[in-house]
């Protein structure tokens, strides 16, 4: 026994060779921003080297918003260089008490989780409470430059990829002077080369934060020759608006025809700075490309995938158009949801909490559970009263509702009735997700496999004209398997239901209600075996399929490449070494594996593998010699193993022997 335990020990500490302690790495300061970028400003793309601006522009707002600031300054300069300056009290520049020998400056730039606002003393709401955003910017900054005024005093300091060029300078007496002063440009070894600051861009974020915040001044410039022709972004202008979101909602309404002139707005200011500002109105035709559109910011924080406040806003309309319409006995109102009566509309939203919690660092989420409760109340009341105020304009809301809710209604009743071949006998119900479009024109059909893969699908999908049925794993093997197992096959006849045909000699392509099926499976072994049982289902049971050119094949990407702030995808390995050849040539980029569709983010999938205008796919055809196809087929796929091994040997002079 001893001499087996012995063994045992000397092989597990053969296994454990080449990993020890001098293999865990110790990322320390900045180094983790730096080594991992997409973990704090989401990526390395054109949005990521914006939201850049915003992390150092929501820290002068902070200021304003505490009352400390009257006036914020934004320059964009021809070198690269943008400026944001502030009249608030200035970063502190003392000793830290924990870090003596470091001023408060250099702490707060570069050490991550550091900063004035985990506690209510200095900030009592305010958007960056994960103390990562100006040391993240200095972080990812080929080069940041800082000025203090405090104290009648002039302090500087730069910063080289987040570390400092030299100690803190006092510069010299500034008696007429005070704020906060950051200047700088975005790495290249960081996003590339190609990415540079859109003037236009930067202006829209620095209008929306005059909107959100009424008493403050932002004040843009930006150098004539980075404005493009066609670009109205002016070069000069004062930002200032005193009715808030209001203001913003006149300028978004003005081409649009509005089912009531009157617009619904408010804001109701709450202890500790909380507050609750709305502005919405309502419009026939929609606003631009979108039927609806809202907007909501949480502590001036943008969050663009919505949350508790946007929650709590739409269960405030919905309840209180409800009880109006109970108030003067419209019995149609009791049917009405958020979406029938903010349809169409165009929806601000902005509200100041303490401590938000947010999905992720970029803030896109608010997750603070009683922001629905802050928002709702606040706006309920205000809208009851709002309604009863104008009982025209009331009247004429509540009915334009109403034929919202009917027109979904009827919409539902319509799908129901076109498809209801497709999905009355599924065992599971939704598992086909179907698209809203009556007529098989344009539509499409993706079979994926299994659950993971269903739903990345089913959110990358275009609703309109793409639909999802999810498969169990694989399918039988109809060249194998006898009619009595076919007939008996449910995942084979959910698949028949859907396509809406019959099988065999009942299969008539002009019953197909989708234009297009697509079969996407995952981009390895197990997921092209998978597509080969269904070609084979759909080769032997509806062959005008693929004689009509309907059937494709998705191609997903099994790499995820990325260098700088360009990141591409290969199919297969093949495709990855060209890549590396022509894209990366050089260069060492960053290579992810995916091990499935289900691993693939929604957007991911979207762009890749399910878009149109930038995905690719194999259409399934019948090659030459087509009348040997079946013979083939059942050499491959059927019951006899003799004739795959004996095909397998009369092929084997066109294999090409791998080292391995």
């Amino acid at each position: 026994m001893a001499n087996n335990n012995q063994a045992r020990l000397f092989d597990m500490s053969e296994e454990s060779k080449g990993y020890s302690a001098k293999d865990i790495e110790v990322l320390e300061g900045l180094e983790p921003v730096r080594k991992r970028p997409g973990m704090y400003v989401g990526g390395t793309d054109e949005r990521a080297f914006h939201h850049l601006f915003a992390e150092v522009l929501d820290n002068s707002v902070d200021e304003a918003v505490a009352g400390h600031a009257s006036w914020i300054d934004v320059h964009l300069s021809e070198d690269g260089f943008l400026t944001v300056r502030d009249d608030g009290r200035g970063i502190p520049v003392d000793p830290h008490p924990k870090f003596p020998d470091k001023s408060a400056l250099e702490v707060i730039l570069t050490m991550l989780h550091s900063g004035g606002k985990f506690t209510n003393k200095a900030y009592k709401t305010a958007g960056g409470l994960h103390g990562v955003g100006v040391s993240v910017v200095n972080a990812l900054s080929e080069r940041l430059q800082v000025e203090i005024a405090r104290d009648r005093k002039l302090y500087v300091q730069a910063y080289e990829r987040g570390k400092p060029v030299a100690p803190i300078e006092l510069k010299g007496p500034a008696p007429n002077r005070r704020g906060t002063m950051i200047r700088f440009r975005p790495d290249p070894e960081i996003f590339g080369d190609r990415l540079a600051f859109k003037p236009h861009r930067l202006y829209a974020m620095a209008r929306s934060k005059a909107y959100l915040h009424r008493s403050v001044e932002i004040r843009w410039s930006c150098d004539p020759s980075l404005i493009h022709e066609s670009d109205k972004t002016p070069a000069v202008a004062t930002l200032r608006y005193p009715n808030g979101l209001a203001d913003m909602l006149d300028e978004m309404s003005e081409s649009a025809s509005l089912v009531i002139p009157s617009i619904f707005s408010g804001r109701i200011d709450g202890e500790d700075g909380a507050a609750v500002e709305w502005a919405i109105s309502w419009s026939l035709n929609g606003y631009g490309e979108a039927d609806g559109l809202t907007r909501s910011y949480c502590n001036t924080i943008p969050t663009p995938e919505g949350g508790t406040h946007e929650a709590g806003m739409r269960s405030a309309l919905t309840k209180g158009l409800r009880a109006y319409g109970e108030l003067t006995n419209n019995k149609k109102a009791s049917t009405l949801t958020a979406d029938d009566v903010l349809g169409t509309a165009c929806a601000l939203l902005s509200v100041f909490i303490r401590e938000p919690e947010f999905v992720g660092q970029t803030k896109e989420k608010l997750s603070t559970t009683d922001a629905f409760r802050v928002t709702e109340t606040a706006m309920r009341d205000r809208f009851d009263h709002w309604l009863t105020a104008s009982p025209k304009d009331a009247s004429r809301l509540l009915d334009w509702a109403v034929s919202q809710a009917e027109d979904r209604l009827k919409r539902k009743k319509d799908k129901e009735v076109s498809r209801q071949s497709a999905t009355r006998k599924l065992r599971l119900p939704g598992k086909l997700a179907d698209c809203t479009d009556a007529s098989a024109q344009g539509t499409e059909l993706f079979i994926v496999e299994g659950d993971s893969a269903g739903g990345s699908a089913k959110q990358a999908r275009d609703r309109n004209s793409q639909a999802v049925l999810p498969l169990r794993g694989k399918i039988l093997n109809v060249a194998s398997a006898g009619d009595d197992k076919l007939s008996k096959n449910q995942e084979l006849n959910d698949l028949s239901l859907a396509l809406g045909v019959g099988l065999g000699s009942r299969f008539k392509v002009d019953d197909l209600r989708y234009e297009r099926i697509i079969i996407m499976t995952d981009a390895d072994v197990d997921g092209a075996h998978i597509a080969a049982l269904l070609i084979t289902f759909f080769f032997r049971q509806t062959p005008g399929l693929i004689e009509a050119g309907r059937l494709y094949l998705a191609m997903p990407p099994l790499y995820r490449l990325s260098h700088g702030g360009k990141t591409v995808y290969a199919r297969d390995d093949a495709h990855k070494a060209e890549l590396m050849e022509t894209v990366f040539k050089g260069k060492k980029p960053e290579v992810g594996r995916f091990k499935g569709l289900g691993e693939m983010n929604p957007s991911q999938l979207k762009d890749t593998t399910m878009n149109p205008a930038t995905r690719v796919m194999a259409r399934v055809a019948l090659a030459e010699g087509a009348e040997d196809s079946d013979d083939l087929v059942e050499t491959l796929m059927g019951k006899r193993a003799d004739l795959r091994f004996r095909y397998i040997q009369d092929n084997a002079s066109f294999v090409e022997a791998l080292d391995v």
